[in-house]
């Protein structure tokens, strides 16, 4: 008869160890994008490490690492460009990694965003592992890093900063460490304005299992310690909060300022009507069309996933955090062009497709993947010396 105490335990699903593969798997998927964008801008004569660190939002947030907030452009058509439009976490870390090092603000921001792409990868495994297992885990981490768009994870920007604060605050949701999920989530809030995604997600975890069982955790029925979830939901909104009421002080505006700040950059949000007026005018020149097609194609496919999200069950946190990072994507009134980027996010929308590679037959789903991978990289070169994230 086997001795069960003799078993091999597998470490926790948190643990660097269980995530290795995966994290390796992401290093090179990462290191080929990054050899192809190399390339690439050899032949085009233009320099990676610029596309990378010093263009776009990369340059706002550099700003404000050097010289604080206050700067604005004025555009000829009247629009203000204020750089208090954005958060203030990857400036402060911008700084401090330039004050610690030789590193200037720009290359502190590429380091920044190195790590916390990898830290990203392995919130991201660590959810999926624990709740569909270690095989869809690692699946989940590579479809990630081989998005269309995946070559912003090693930009200096902020999506991959917080993306691995919302995974870890997701993570430890779901296994019950709420002042670790309160601090994390606070933490995005200072962030990005999709923070409010986190604290949401964060909330609505906290306050169900006392509307639908009377106060069981959600961890094995353990009986849970009400004073740490409701510090929890206490910490949670407080980065956001934060900043939105420093910005609105400084303005002079109250509560709206941070709105009108929005506003200057002409980026507000109406349900998505602006997005599907842009759509719509994809369809009335024939050279278009095409855009057009892709554009409802790649909505429709984002729909079908968060549905099929629902149908598989997946844990409420997630649910309500995909839903909303999705809604304020596809729904932001302005630069469309962006919203691939702002959907990066939402890791939980490719959970379905890691399950589905996990379930199929290694050399299937390395052959698959591989082919994603491929053209993820070329695509990323090809956007990166284009019109790149916006």
């Amino acid at each position: 008869m086997t001795d069960l105490a003799a078993r091999p335990v597998p470490p926790p699903t948190g643990t660097v160890r269980r995530a290795a593969p995966a994290l390796a798997g992401y290093a090179a998927v990462r290191a080929l994008g990054l050899v192809v964008l190399a390339v690439w801008s050899a032949a085009r004569g233009t320099s990676p490490h610029t596309l990378l660190s010093a263009r776009w939002d990369s340059l706002w947030y550099t700003r404000v690492a050097a010289l604080g907030y206050g700067y604005e452009v004025r555009l000829p058509n009247g629009d203000v460009h204020s750089n208090l439009a954005f958060f203030p976490l990857l400036p402060w870390l911008e700084r401090l990694g330039a004050a610690l090092t030789p590193l200037s603000y720009a290359d502190a921001g590429l380091a920044v965003s190195t790590l916390a792409s990898l830290a990203a990868a392995w919130g991201i495994f660590a959810v999926a592992d624990h709740v569909y297992g270690r095989r869809t885990g690692v699946c989940a981490v590579l479809v990630w890093a081989a998005l269309p768009v995946g070559v912003v994870q090693s930009t200096a920007y902020s999506e991959s900063l917080f993306t691995a604060l919302a995974a870890w605050a997701l993570y430890a949701v779901l296994t019950d460490h709420w002042v670790s999920a309160g601090v994390l989530a606070s933490l995005a809030g200072l962030t990005r304005p999709v923070g409010a995604a986190v604290v949401v997600a964060v909330w609505v975890a906290a306050i169900r299992p006392y509307v639908r069982d009377r106060g069981t955790s959600a961890v094995d029925g353990r009986p849970d310690d009400p004073v740490r979830r409701a510090l929890g939901m206490l910490l949670a909104p407080l980065g956001a909060a934060g900043y939105v009421l420093w910005v609105g002080h400084r303005t002079g505006r109250g509560p709206l300022g941070y709105l009108d700040v929005q506003a200057g950059w002409r980026n507000g949000f109406d349900g998505g009507y602006a997005f599907a007026r842009f759509a719509a005018a994809k369809f009335t020149s024939l050279a278009s069309v095409p855009a057009g097609v892709g554009l409802v194609a790649g909505v429709a496919l984002i729909i079908w996933l968060y549905v099929v999200c629902v149908r598989q069950g997946q844990p409420l946190p997630l649910l309500v955090y995909t839903g909303v990072v999705t809604a304020l994507a596809l729904g932001a009134a302005s630069y469309f062009g962006s919203k691939p980027r702002l959907l990066m996010p939402a890791f939980p929308l490719l959970l379905p497709l890691a399950r589905a590679l996990a379930r199929g037959r290694t050399p299937t789903s390395a052959s698959v993947l591989g082919g994603v991978v491929v053209a993820s990289a070329v695509y990323g070169a090809l956007w990166l010396n284009g019109s790149g994230p916006l």
